[in-house]
């Protein structure tokens, strides 16, 4: 083999073993990030009561100017407050996701912090 071929091989397998790594860091990232989205079970009919769990704390999410940010390592999860749509944002592409479920208004209490926040929830 030649200095070239084992310099070209060598390279190859450095680029391949960082593909890999920032693969799986990715992967972690977004497994944690969808573990954490609703800590919350049970209490999935009306009237939502016999719920487990932590609910979502408010005061640890970011406030912008169109309504809040719950920041992940691969994600963010953004809320309208005026409409109460949930987004997820990822490198910066924000995907509409779903408004507030019953279940979610109900167990999350979210529009108590949105009122407290200065916004005013339409839904």
């Amino acid at each position: 083999m030649t200095l070239v071929h084992t310099l070209k091989r060598s390279a190859l397998g450095l680029f391949a073993s960082l593909g890999c790594l920032s693969s799986g860091l990715f992967l972690t990232g977004l497994a944690i990030d969808t573990g954490n989205f609703d800590n919350t079970r049970g209490g999935y009919e009306p009237p939502y009561t016999g719920w487990a769990g932590t609910p979502i704390d408010w005061t640890t999410v970011d406030t912008t100017p169109t309504g809040m940010a719950r920041r992940g390592y691969v994600t963010n999860l953004l809320v309208d407050c005026t409409s109460g749509l949930i987004s997820v944002q990822i490198y910066g592409t924000t995907i509409p996701f779903r408004p507030f479920s019953p279940r979610a208004l109900a167990v999350h209490k979210p529009r108590q912090t949105f009122l407290e926040r200065c916004f005013t929830p339409e839904f």
